[in-house]
């Protein structure tokens, strides 16, 4: 297989960034296809903790080209400050490109974000508030300001013109905010593409390459399936589409291009921010599935909800991106509970329903309808095949498969690379 993508089957936070590392072993380049620093994937390599945003998890590997594709929106800033970062550790970045075609996140977006979000008061979305929505807005209404835009400087200079004009317009008479000053910001991103210059290419001409010349090619996304912006709990998802076809519009690719796709799912549900979570725990069973999984978010700290597994939506991300594999994560914080349930269907009014329902009101009122199994006692974060693990996570994991009708090829039991239950080949 020369070309996968990654992504998220839930919510988001369900540990692309583990996988994404786990696989980049074994790829040529790994391509992040949407997305901004709303994003956040935690990678724990020989022991050591790296928290990545923008760029992609491969970069941990010397030798692996990483793309920041042309549906990422980048914040200059945030990118030169992981670059710093990663320098700081070690970590050897000289490979990495950025799509000329991606759209850059100015200081008007992150302001708007929040003046945005504060003004939704009770119907607030529970944006990050890092200017990914308005960037992207920008993007839709043919304003944006690309990467090229900003190497450009008599480009840029136009066009951060034109839209101050707009924003603080909108700033000043609707927020009562104040204005931002023009030459200010200018000077500030002319610094951040002089910086940035010797990264920006034609992404997507590298990897057709790549993948002409029998490379491996890993597409990595963010966020997950429920937060995209088509087929996600709207309005309360992403500005962008984690979903499959997010990676061939996110990295200029065609679909007859992309071999299999992967998809990651804890082994329980997690979501942050605003919206409905059927399967959501509100008990002690909740916290300690947050404490034991260390459910709080990369980017914002902000603790994640927690149910049990809801193979309604495992199916669901299945169909709309045709996952062909799953990679199950944190199959290890489960291990002591007594009575382990998933999620089969949902009753609402009366009945009882096995797919997800294309309305929020619906789905608001839905209620999980639950199947028990035995759970397990032991310490599985040793086990390092499907036979090492006790018989009843063993069951938990190929009831998962049936619901869903999706093999479970990688089982996670621990954050490290080794810590990895292979059970069939990805590449």
């Amino acid at each position: 297989m020369a070309a996968v993508v990654l992504l998220g089957a839930q919510w988001g936070d369900e540990g692309k960034g583990k996988v994404t590392d786990f696989l980049a072993e074994k790829a040529n380049l790994v391509v992040r296809y949407q997305g901004g620093n709303n994003a956040g994937h935690t990678v724990v390599a020989q022991g050591e903790e790296f928290k990545l945003h923008l760029i992609p998890s491969g970069i941990l590997y010397a030798d692996k080209t990483c793309i920041i594709g042309n549906g990422v929106v980048v914040d200059p800033k945030v990118l030169l400050e992981e670059l710093d970062y990663l320098a700081e550790r070690k970590v050897k970045t000289g490979k990495l490109l950025i799509s000329s075609n991606a759209h850059v996140i100015m200081p008007y977006h992150r302001l708007l974000d929040e003046l945005e979000e504060e003004a939704r008061g009770e119907f607030k979305i529970g944006t990050t508030k890092r200017g990914i929505g308005p960037a992207y807005m920008d993007k839709t209404a043919r304003i944006g300001i690309r990467m090229m835009d900003l190497l450009d400087s008599e480009e840029f200079a136009a066009k951060l013109k034109r839209n101050l004009a707009e924003k603080n317009n909108l700033l000043v008479k609707v927020y009562n905010s104040k204005p931002l000053d023009y030459e200010s910001i200018y000077q500030e991103y002319m610094g951040y593409a002089e910086k940035l210059r010797a990264f920006v290419t034609d992404s997507s001409l590298t990897v057709d390459g790549a993948i002409k010349a029998g490379e491996k090619v890993l597409f990595e996304g963010a966020q997950g399936t429920l937060l995209d912006l088509d087929h996600g709990t709207y309005p309360y998802v992403t500005s962008s589409n984690p979903t499959a076809g997010g990676a061939c519009v996110g990295a200029g690719v065609g679909p007859t291009q992309i071999d299999k796709v992967v998809g990651v799912i804890k082994a329980y549900t997690t979501r942050v921010g605003e919206g409905p979570f059927p399967t959501e725990l509100l008990d002690e069973m909740g916290e300690q599935m947050r404490q034991a999984g260390f459910e709080f978010g990369t980017t914002t700290g902000r603790a994640r909800r927690c149910g049990w597994f809801d193979a309604v939506i495992g199916r669901y991300a299945v169909r709309v991106s045709g996952i062909s594999d799953f990679a199950l994560m944190k199959l290890d914080v489960l291990s002591g509970i007594e009575k382990v349930k998933i999620c089969v269907g949902y009753r609402v009014g009366g009945e009882v329903i096995y797919e997800f329902p294309q309305s929020q009101k619906i789905f608001t009122a839905c209620e999980p309808v639950y199947e028990e199994m035995a759970g397990w006692q032991e310490d599985i974060t040793g086990a390092r095949t499907f036979q090492d693990l006790p018989q009843a996570a063993q069951a938990y994991v190929r009831r998962i498969e049936a619901l869903t009708e999706t093999k479970v090829t990688l089982i996670a039991v621990g954050p490290g690379r080794e810590q990895t239950i292979v059970r069939g080949e990805i590449f």
